[in-house]
């Protein structure tokens, strides 16, 4: 068999006491046989009734200065001493204790040989003091049911031995370890400490102490983060213990390592006010020095180990009051004192403890005596005996009942363990103080006032406490656009006004005044679409933030589609009439606009409600890492951001930007396809394309800006809000601005210098018509290439002067007393169409009339008129006779020539119903081909119409 092992300092072995104590008998046969009959049950038990009686009492310790703990028991036997002497003189007791140690070397063979020993050949003990080994204690206290033996120790305070079952005749004076546990709970539940880390020497002892701690935490409801063991180095585990973000750290670890360990919390920064160490607090003084083996310097220790709380039992009663010695802990302590001196020893933590534990057994005797003598009266008719068995049962019971108050505090059992004091010290500027105590019997903690030092301005937290910070929108920023936004819908709601005061103004009129109160409608929406955008959690409520999720999105679509697609639809019936040579007359309403517009809102609805449907928009929140906070509390800031968001956003804004930008491509395109169109008043081409434009470029800047900056509200919100603003007061002010300058400088700019324009290239192009129709003998197809490129010109130019007329008709059937000057007004341009259409309807005689007028009539001829007449006001000459004579002559035909066409009844290809076109004074001044082509035969004069 392997011999039993034993731990350096440790508490464990291999073999059961037992085999140990059958080995040292098989060795010494004749010793046992001796022992056997020297321990005989009743043999002479009248010692409880003699008075005066030696009373022999084993003690078991190291003696030997080369063994293990011997230290210990040099500083033992002078309190020892001091008790048994403090006892005689208080003439309170019969007896006299008699002590008689047994050395044991802290060694398990040579511990059993001395129990063995003492056993054989001494004196029949009454109980055993001593057990300091934990080894050997443990061994000895397992076997003492069967001697009928109690054993109290004053120095072993290894857990294990609070197992009853195992060792139900063992008792200490001195707390276990495990003692210091209700202490510590109690410590963390005076700081609101729930959240705690252990870190432990992969040894029994510490382990053992882990083990009871983790019961006790969890009964009172503390977490434990994490739980690191560790044998040599203890850097993983520390920075495991970093990583865990445990801040409260209870340590189990001897005073070899603690330099390691504390060494690794200084290279981890684990130290200062955001971390609380909690370590055993039985290392001897300036452990940091001697046990210092790592690179550390001692500064740098120091600097970690300030502010640790160590925990231990208190060596003496703080209480400075009498106890069952007559003597005050301070008294018993000088005593004490002097006592060393004169044997030239030092002291042992332990002496308070072994000072008490002769006053138990002293008690515990005089108990024990009193009722075995009240057993003797009772049975005095009969000789009474009593056995080891009774005495030893006797012993236990009143061990149990111990309570007196000595200089280690109240000595008071529970199950064989000491109810004692447990004291907390703190290490401050490189030196350990004591901050409070711990009464386990009352289980108070009392704390000295104002004697914790944190290197922080509160006490450590036991977590990185998160605070959740919402990213929201500043108040100025929000200010600031809010503001530029009202000024925005202020200036829509001027061009409204304008548009609405000035919607019979020919200008207003033919820009279509209806689809100009969209454009401003949909800037309106997405003006306000701006105001939702701003408000986050940090205004409304989570429900209430959800529905402007939905909301926003809606207004801002919809003003979208409203905006351009009233822009649009304008631009598609400039491109239908004027694009469109085929069609000889083609009237587009604004009834027909508003149904355009509307299909696609229906679109944008349709999209819409099967979005909220199907997958509505929810409030998100997105968390970001950790960050410091920006006072420097011992907090963390989690920043979180609110979203709109849902499953399949991502399918759902394609949707939404496709169908957006092919909305856009067509407006490029109409825009791009009437750029050539010569009428202001109709056509908005040339700024719906810089709006396109200037909004396409911000959309997609806006777009992309606004995904990189998802984390940065307010970075996100005012490029959303300046894109909107930009995009919206561009649009607007492109199309009303220049109407409203127009308004303001010449109202009748618009139509009047574009006829001058008109006739004046006009004049150009026939000049160039007439060149090309002089070659055409030599080329017949290029002069028939010419022809056509003009007869496509004047149709065009036809179209345009019909919507002038219906402008014409509309005034006249408003305002009945303007009509003379109406007709006079645009008598010339009645004149022109005339002229312009029979030049146009004639398809067989074409070829041959104009030849004639060319071979006939001199190019200088083409195209004269007055410029005194063209560059004259319409009023300067009013009255004069020439006046009068177009009102009378020519009145009436102008007039069935304007209403005619209104109500559908003159097709464009008609002649004029003048009959004699020649005899207005206008027709002197036109050119010489026209009034040949009026004097032609059209179909309207055949009848045809």
């Amino acid at each position: 068999m392997a011999p039993a092992r034993r731990e350096c300092g440790g508490w464990e072995m291999i073999l059961p006491a037992g085999w140990l104590l059958l080995s040292a008998l098989l060795m010494h046969p004749t010793l046992a046989k001796v022992c056997n009959d020297r321990t005989k049950h009743g043999q002479d038990n009248s010692w409880f009734a003699r008075d005066g009686e030696n009373l022999p009492i084993m003690v078991l310790m190291p003696m030997n200065e080369s063994a293990l703990m011997s230290s210990i028991s040099q500083g033992i036997e002078p309190a020892v001493q001091l008790a048994i002497k403090h006892i005689r003189e208080t003439r309170k007791y019969s007896f006299s204790l008699i002590t008689k140690i047994y050395d044991t070397e802290c060694d398990n063979a040579k511990g059993l040989r001395a129990f063995f020993d003492a056993i054989c050949y001494g004196p029949k003990h009454l109980m055993i003091f001593g057990g300091v080994c934990p080894s050997v204690t443990s061994i000895i206290a397992e076997s003492l049911e069967g001697w009928n033996l109690v054993q109290l120790s004053f120095a072993a305070t290894t857990p294990v031995l609070a197992d009853k079952k195992k060792y139900p005749n063992f008792f200490r004076t001195v707390p276990s370890d495990n003692a210091v546990n209700p202490a510590v709970v109690k410590f963390l539940n005076y700081y609101n400490w729930s959240r705690v880390g252990t870190l432990t020497q992969d040894v029994q002892r510490f382990s053992e102490v882990r083990n009871d701690l983790t019961n006790e935490l969890e009964k009172a409801d503390i977490q434990i983060a994490d739980t690191e063991s560790f044998s040599n180095d203890p850097c993983v585990n520390v920075k495991k213990l970093k990583d865990n973000d445990v801040r409260i750290i209870i340590g189990q670890f001897d005073e070899n390592l603690a330099s390691k360990v504390f060494c690794c919390a200084y290279n981890l920064n684990m130290f200062g006010s955001k971390y609380q160490w909690i370590i055993p607090g039985w290392y001897q003084g300036n452990w940091w020095e001697q046990a210092n083996t790592t690179n550390c310097t001692t500064k740098k220790l120091l600097t970690a180990m300030e502010g640790y709380i160590s925990v231990d039992f208190e060596p003496l009663s703080a209480r400075q009051i009498k106890g069952i010695s007559g003597r005050t802990p301070k008294e018993y302590e000088r005593e004490y004192s002097r006592e060393l001196q004169q044997k030239g020893v030092e002291a042992s933590k332990f002496h308070g403890f072994a000072y008490d534990g002769i006053w138990v057994i002293a008690k515990t005797f005089t108990r024990v005596m009193e009722l075995l003598r009240i057993k003797q009266r009772q049975n005095s008719y009969h000789n009474f005996t009593v056995d080891d068995r009774e005495v030893g049962k006797l012993v236990l019971d009143v061990m149990n009942e111990t309570n007196f108050f000595g200089v280690t505090g109240q000595v008071m059992f529970r199950n064989g363990e000491r109810m004692g004091t447990i004291k907390f010290n703190q290490f401050q500027d490189g030196q350990e103080v004591k901050v409070g105590e711990y009464n386990a019997i009352a289980d108070v903690l009392d704390l000295i006032n104002n004697s914790i030092r944190f290197q922080g301005v509160e006490p450590p937290k036991d977590r990185t406490f998160v605070r959740l910070q919402r990213r929201h929108i500043n108040v100025p920023l929000y200010s600031i656009l809010s503001t530029i936004t009202i000024l925005g819908m202020f200036m829509a709601g001027a061009f409204l006004f304008f548009n609405i005061k000035n919607r019979n103004h020919r200008l207003i009129k033919m820009s279509s005044p209806y689809m100009n109160n969209l454009i401003i409608l949909g800037g309106l929406l997405s003006y306000a679409s701006i105001f939702l955008f701003g408000l986050d959690g940090g205004f409304v409520s989570d429900k209430e933030f959800e529905t402007l999720c939905t909301v926003r999105t809606w207004i801002l679509i919809v003003g979208y589609t409203t905006a351009f697609g009233a822009m649009f639809a304008k631009t598609w019936r400039v491109h239908a009439i004027f694009k469109n040579v085929k069609m000889k007359k083609k009237i587009i309403k604004d009834q027909k606009l508003l149904i355009i517009v509307g299909g696609m809102l229906l679109i944008d609805l349709c999209i819409l409600i099967c979005w909220q449907i199907v997958d509505p928009l929810k409030r998100t929140v997105e968390e970001y890492s950790l960050e410091a906070d920006p006072q420097g509390r011992d907090i963390a800031i989690r920043p979180f951001l609110e979203h709109c968001e849902n499953t399949h956003m991502t399918i759902w804004l394609g949707i939404v930007y496709a169908y957006k930008g092919l909305l856009m491509l067509f407006g490029c395109f109409l825009a791009w396809e009437t750029r050539n169109v010569s009428i202001p008043a109709l056509n908005d081409s040339k700024y719906i394309g810089m709006s396109v434009y200037n909004v396409g470029i911000m959309c997609i800047i806006g777009a992309a800006v606004s995904f990189l900056t998802r984390d940065q509200p307010n970075v996100q919100f005012c490029i959303v809000a300046l894109v909107i603003i930009f995009c919206s007061t561009i649009t607007l002010c492109l199309v009303f601005v220049p109407k409203f300058i127009t308004m303001r400088t010449n109202p009748d700019a618009a139509t009047q210098n574009r006829r001058l324009k008109f006739t004046q290239n006009q004049k150009k192009e026939d000049s160039k018509t007439s060149t090309s129709v002089t070659s055409v003998n030599q080329a017949n197809t290029s002069r028939l290439d010419g022809l056509q490129t003009d007869n496509h010109r004047l149709r065009m130019r036809i179209t345009e002067l019909d919507k002038e007329l219906e402008e014409v008709t509309m005034q006249l059937q408003d305002t009945p007393e303007k009509t003379p000057y109406i007709k006079q007004n645009h008598y010339p341009d009645a004149n022109n169409i005339l002229s312009i259409r029979n030049f146009t309807d004639g398809k067989d005689g074409e070829k041959s009339i104009l030849k004639n007028q060319l071979e006939q009539k001199p190019q200088a001829q083409w195209g004269s008129m007055d410029p005194s007449r063209i560059n004259r006001g319409p009023l300067d000459d009013i009255n004069s006779p020439e006046h009068i004579q177009r009102r009378l002559s020519l009145q009436l035909p102008i007039l069935h020539h304007a209403y005619l066409p209104s109500i559908g009844g003159v097709d464009a290809s008609c002649t004029s119903p003048n009959g004699s076109p020649g005899s207005s004074p206008r027709h002197r001044h036109m050119p010489p081909s026209y009034r040949r082509r009026n004097s032609w035969p059209g179909p309207c004069a055949t009848g045809s119409c």
